[in-house]
């Protein structure tokens, strides 16, 4: 059984969670769909700017609290970057050296704040993707086993408990049980998993359904393409009621129209969540007739300013 992180000692770990719930009314979208509301919650507000922080945070307080990680163990894991910049704000915070592997690909944005956080980074050919920062984290850690407390948050059960006990309890809460779509990527799986499980318990008749990119060749950063991706152990297909594929297009022209006509300046993968949330909520107004859709914006669009979609007019 995962640590609730709420008993941490460290006050910045205590401002992780509780973030807030975002109804999209101002998107063509939503108000076409009415009387379906749609709303996301607003990740960026953990104290690293991620929902991240969340799933980072148990792993630590867990790890800690079994024996694994101790003062001399530096934490290790393989990242697309927000995982990263948890570790490594929890490192600084908590007092434990963070050695991060990951594409040499990742925006230059994360590299400067994991830098500023004082992390230690390893860079893979970013031909590889993902699957070749898990590979070569696996390696480090096999080579020398007493250096490192290797967090490997895609198999980790702290992962998902994170938002099983928490994300889950607080969509529960903020929409007073009205809930009727929960619809969110697929990265590590932690948050769907997490989130879809307690759900499902507070009322079986919840749809769940997960996202991820319509291809392995995808610019939706953080979130993975199923059919050929090393499968996270935590991942369980069976769970999902249905899964959608989002376009990368899709996902950045969304980011882009709900940073003019919403005021919420996100991720790419935020926008491909918004996407998903909004095809679902459109389908249940056509058959329902009514319904709450939530789904979940990992991060804010700062650490994709590079990106050339943000340029082009």
């Amino acid at each position: 059984m995962s640590i609730l992180y709420r008993s941490s000692s460290c006050d910045l770990c205590l401002q992780v969670g509780n973030t807030p719930l975002v109804r999209l009314e101002r998107l063509e979208g939503a108000r076409r769909v009415a009387p379906v509301e749609v709303y996301a919650k607003a990740e960026w507000f953990n104290p690293s700017g991620s929902v991240k922080d969340r799933a980072a945070l148990n792993i630590i307080c867990t790890a800690e609290a079994d024996g694994r990680l101790t003062r001399d163990k530096i934490i290790l894991d393989a990242t697309s970057g927000n995982m990263g910049i948890a570790y490594a704000m929890l490192g600084a915070a908590l007092g434990y050296r963070v050695r991060l592997v990951m594409p040499l690909n990742v925006s230059p944005e994360r590299k400067f704040i994991l830098k500023a956080y004082g992390a230690e980074m390893v860079f893979t050919d970013p031909m590889l993707g993902g699957n070749g920062a898990v590979r070569k984290a696996q390696e480090l850690y096999h080579e020398d086993p007493h250096t490192y407390f290797y967090a490997n948050q895609y198999d980790n059960d702290a992962n998902w408990q994170a938002h099983y006990y928490t994300t889950a309890e607080e969509i529960w809460r903020q929409t007073e049980g009205r809930i009727t779509h929960f619809v969110t990527g697929l990265g590590t799986s932690g948050t769907f998993m997490g989130v879809g499980r307690r759900l499902r318990e507070l009322n079986p008749d919840i749809r769940l359904i997960s996202l991820q990119p319509d291809s392995a060749v995808n610019a939706i950063e953080g979130w993975k393409y199923m059919p050929t991706a090393i499968l996270p152990r935590i991942y369980d297909p069976s769970l999902a009621d249905e899964n959608l594929e989002i376009e990368t297009e899709a996902a950045q022209e969304m980011a882009i129209r709900l940073a003019r006509e919403q005021g919420l300046f996100v991720s790419p993968s935020a926008g491909a969540a918004a996407v998903g949330a909004l095809r679902v909520a459109e389908r249940v107004r056509d058959t329902v007739g009514h319904g709450v859709v939530v789904t979940v914006f990992a991060d804010a669009g700062y650490k994709y300013m590079s990106e050339d979609f943000w340029h082009g007019g």
